[in-house]
């Protein structure tokens, strides 16, 4: 069952079994990601699929949770995806959750039946790069979904009782629009209230439209000092009830985790210390995609 590279993952799935079900993103329109351009998007043959089920469950039957690839397997109908959810269900018996990247437009498509379908049969958990609260931002580095529709889509998915994974990337809007960046993500999470959050930092990836603009000068990436003030000013603005937060990732120079509300304060503070000079950042050579 070979995994056709390049292809992530989120931290949190490192001892998921990786199941690929399209290739590449759906939309592959953003200007910052350079995953998936060597792949031309396509929903793998079912006949596949489920050959690679059999070939991990035959040598894996421990697996608890399973990760859904490349970019958005919400893309694929109900008809198609339900039946790959009940070939995992039965193939590990130990199975608790299955989780996937989405994108917000394909989350809305789907009605709160079909949803709750995919709850019904253990996709539990999707992860949606929200990138920025402004749609401005938005606009500017070609993100399929709008802010409004990833909005809908998180709360949509909560009420089935599928829990979202929100990914900001810190950065994105450059030094000219780090501002609206700011306001529009702390506005976009509060009306969102996901179960779990993280932070990204913006890395220019060569190759990608993005580092065309940073070559011309039209984009002016931030240091390391602005990206963390960019998180010490979400952070402050936000209002969540019942969150979980990591800036774990590799892009980060400082890597922060904690839960919202209660340690909302200690999160700031790490932040206020790291951006007086008093906490030892991560080297620009070190961080990694």
């Amino acid at each position: 069952m070979p995994i056709i590279e390049p292809v992530i993952r989120p931290p949190a799935e490192a001892n998921s079994f990786l199941l690929q079900v399209t290739l590449g993103c759906s939309a592959d329109s953003c200007s910052f990601c350079g995953v998936y351009k060597s792949k031309t998007f396509c929903i793998k043959d079912q006949k596949e699929i489920t050959a690679d089920i059999n070939w991990y469950a035959r040598r894996y039957q421990h697996v608890r949770r399973v990760f859904l690839m490349d970019g958005d397997a919400l893309v694929l109908p109900n008809s198609k995806l339900v039946p790959i959810l009940k070939e995992l269900d039965a193939a590990f018996p130990r199975l608790t959750r299955i989780s996937s990247y989405a994108n917000g437009c394909n989350v809305t498509r789907k009605n709160n039946n079909e949803l709750a379908e995919l709850y019904k049969h253990k996709l539990s958990l999707i992860y949606m790069g929200l990138e920025s609260g402004n749609q401005g931002v938005l606009d500017r580095c070609g993100k399929s979904s709008s802010v409004e529709e990833m909005i809908e889509a998180v709360n949509k998915a909560a009420k089935v009782h599928i829990k979202s994974s929100v990914i900001v990337l810190l950065g994105l809007g450059g030094k000219k629009y780090s501002e609206e960046h700011v306001k529009g993500t702390v506005a976009a999470l509060n009306r969102m209230q996901p179960r779990y959050l993280s932070f990204l930092s913006l890395m220019v990836i060569p190759g990608t439209p993005l580092a065309e603009e940073v070559k011309i000068g039209e984009f002016k990436e931030l240091d390391s000092a602005g990206l963390l003030k960019e998180s010490y000013e979400i952070i402050k603005g936000l209002d969540l009830k019942k969150t979980v937060f990591r800036s774990n990732h590799a892009s980060n120079h400082l890597a922060l985790e904690g839960a919202f509300p209660k340690d909302k304060m200690k999160l700031l503070n790490i932040l206020a210390s790291a951006i007086g000079g008093g906490v030892r950042l991560k080297p620009e050579s070190l961080r990694g995609l």
